[in-house]
Formats: structure tokens, C-alpha cells, sequence
């Protein structure tokens, strides 16, 4: 079997990145960090003319319905550019707890999912153990809480920060000022599968960006009179880390059908992927840390937004060891 994206799927990546390559996520994300999140919703309009807020929104709440393969495409981009932001909260997990309940009033069902889908509002939520804390709660216009297989609007008593300076964690507690009816915990084991792939697809490409800027750096960089891309083990260190990506490439690939196909495999396909992807992507990290130098450890060098990004995902919607008991329980 052959992973490969076809023509439309790779067009809308090339498309996404030239979107992004042109507005300073860079300076998005420190402008985030430093409490103006104006910018950052100057992009949400940019993904939203795009059609990525839409993709899992239901095409009657002018939404694309797409597939999970779609977003996986979507979700790698925003990784590969460090896009700040609850990036799967909004984009992936709300939109599939929407699509799969009731709420008291349709109206709020049906304006929150076109305000998603628009780039109107961003959300975020705190879903059981998987993410205690919602990501960027101060940006958010709506904010979840899922506990128990109750689902219900939530208000933020304190904001701690992240590794990643531009990522803000808020402890909510439900408010009951929107609750939600029908079968939750089927929607909320939806939304672990299609929010836990999204951070797998971003954590690779993010991996992946490293590593395309350690290789040019290693071309420029000289030491004792060599350039260090011509060290044989700065060659083995980057070759490491690109079969550890490529090996996680077609795990990421094979979850998005096994999710489409509401596969019996589905969670263990998703957690094998997520795991691949978060060691890559680590490994990745670690590798361009240590062939640029000091100059990695810097807030000012942009290289340290990848990084401790990387480190902010790789535990978000489940750690590592607990999607390890998963795969392991599978078999």
C-alpha cells in the first residue's frame, strides 16, 4: 500500500503554506505572548478565507464537511508554521462535539458552528483528563467543559503559563449557562479520536520544519574551518530524524482512513500515530537544538517557537505512556 496525497490534497497544502509564508507567524506568536492577540485574529480571517476553520463543519452551517484526511493536510501545514492559538480545540475538537449532540437550544448549536466555521469565534475547552486545562481561554469567545460525558459552558478562575509563551492554560469550571443533551459520551469519544489525530498531524509538521531548517543551517555553519553539514555525524543525527518523520508520516495517514471509516482500530490507529509523530517531532527539536548552538535557547531566534512547541503538543490530548497503554491494550 502506497501513502501518497493526491493532486487536490497537495494543492491545498502548497496553498496553505504560501498563505502563511507571507504573515509573520513569528511575530504572531510573540505578539500573542505578549498579551495583543489582534493579530492573531487577523490570521483566524486568513484561515477562514482559506476554508481550514470550516473543514469539519457541516455544510449547513456553511462549513466543508470534509474528511479527517483534509484536516490531517490542514493541521500539518499550521504545525509545519507554528501557528499559535487553540489550533485543535477550535478547528477540530468543538466542531466534531458539536456535529455529535444536542443542545437545550438549536439556535446556539447553529450559531456557534457558523461562527467557527466563519472564523468568526474561536473556542476552547478542558476535556476530561486529556487536556485539564483550556488552551488559550483569554482569546476564546466560547469556552467547554467536558467532564463525566457532560458537556456544558465553562468560566476561567485562574491562567497559568506554557512552555510555549504564546500558548495560555486556564482552569474552567462549568457554568451551566449552556448544557448539552443527547449521547455526550459518544461525541466526546469522537472528538478524543479526531482532536488527538489533529495534534498528531501538527506535531509532524512541525517536526518536519525543524528539520528542513537544521539541514540549510548546517550549509551555512562553520566550524574549525568546515562547513558542520559536512561532519559525518551531523549527517546521521539529521538522517535520524528524517526516517523517524517518514516513519510517522504514513501512521498519520493510515489513522485519517481509520477514523473516515469508523474503523474498530480507529483509537489504536489514532495513539500509534500520535506517539510516532511526538517522538519524531521531539527528536526533531532535540536535533536542532543541538546543531544550531546556544542561539536555539533564545526567545529571540525563531527556532525556539518550534521547539517549545513541540514540547507544549507532544503531552497535549494524552501523553505519550498513555497512548502506549492504549496500543498496548489493542493488541
Amino acid at each position: 500500500m502506497r501513502f501518497a496525497m493526491d493532486a487536490y490534497r497537495t494543492d491545498f497544502g502548497r496553498s496553505i503554506d504560501a498563505m502563511l509564508e507571507d504573515s509573520d507567524v513569528p511575530g504572531i506568536s510573540r505578539a500573542l505572548a505578549a498579551g495583543d492577540p489582534a493579530p492573531l485574529r487577523t490570521l483566524w480571517k486568513s484561515l477562514s478565507d482559506s476554508g481550514i476553520t470550516g473543514l469539519l463543519v457541516d455544510v449547513e452551517f456553511d462549513g466543508s464537511d470534509a474528511e479527517p484526511l483534509d484536516m490531517v493536510v490542514a493541521l500539518e501545514r499550521l504545525g509545519k508554521w507554528a501557528v499559535p492559538g487553540p489550533v485543535v480545540e477550535s478547528l477540530v475538537a468543538i466542531p466534531t462535539l458539536l456535529r455529535g449532540i444536542g443542545t437545550v437550544d438549536p439556535n446556539i448549536r447553529s450559531e456557534w458552528l457558523r461562527g467557527l466555521g466563519s472564523g468568526q469565534l474561536i473556542a476552547t475547552l478542558a476535556f476530561e483528563e486529556q487536556i485539564p486545562y483550556a488552551v488559550d481561554p483569554a482569546i476564546s469567545d466560547v469556552i467547554l467543559s467536558v467532564r463525566a460525558g457532560v458537556v456544558s459552558t465553562a468560566t476561567v478562575s485562574s491562567v497559568h503559563d506554557s512552555i510555549d509563551r504564546a500558548r495560555k492554560l486556564g482552569e474552567v469550571a462549568a457554568d451551566g449557562a449552556v448544557e448539552f443533551t443527547g449521547d455526550c459520551r459518544a461525541a466526546s469519544a469522537a472528538t478524543d479520536l479526531a482532536a488527538t489525530l489533529g495534534c498528531a498531524a501538527q506535531l509532524l509538521g512541525a517536526g518536519q520544519s525543524m528539520l528542513d531548517r537544521s539541514a540549510d543551517y548546517v550549509k551555512s555553519r562553520r566550524q574549525f574551518g568546515r562547513v558542520i553539514g559536512t561532519f559525518q555525524a551531523i549527517k546521521h543525527q539529521l538522517a535520524d530524524v528524517m526516517i523517524g518523520l517518514e516513519l510517522a508520516r504514513p501512521l498519520l495517514y493510515n489513522a485519517a482512513l481509520s477514523v473516515a471509516a469508523d474503523s474498530p482500530t480507529a483509537q489504536r490507529d489514532v495513539s500509534a500515530a500520535k506517539i510516532a509523530c511526538g517522538d519524531a517531532a521531539y527528536r526533531s527539536s532535540r536535533a536542532a537544538l543541538q546543531v544550531h548552538g546556544a542561539i536555539g535557547y533564545t526567545s529571540e531566534y525563531d527556532l525556539s517557537l518550534w521547539i517549545t512547541k513541540v514540547r507544549a503538543l507532544r503531552s497535549a490530548w494524552g501523553t505519550q505512556a498513555m497512548h502506549r497503554r492504549r496500543v498496548l491494550e489493542a493488541l
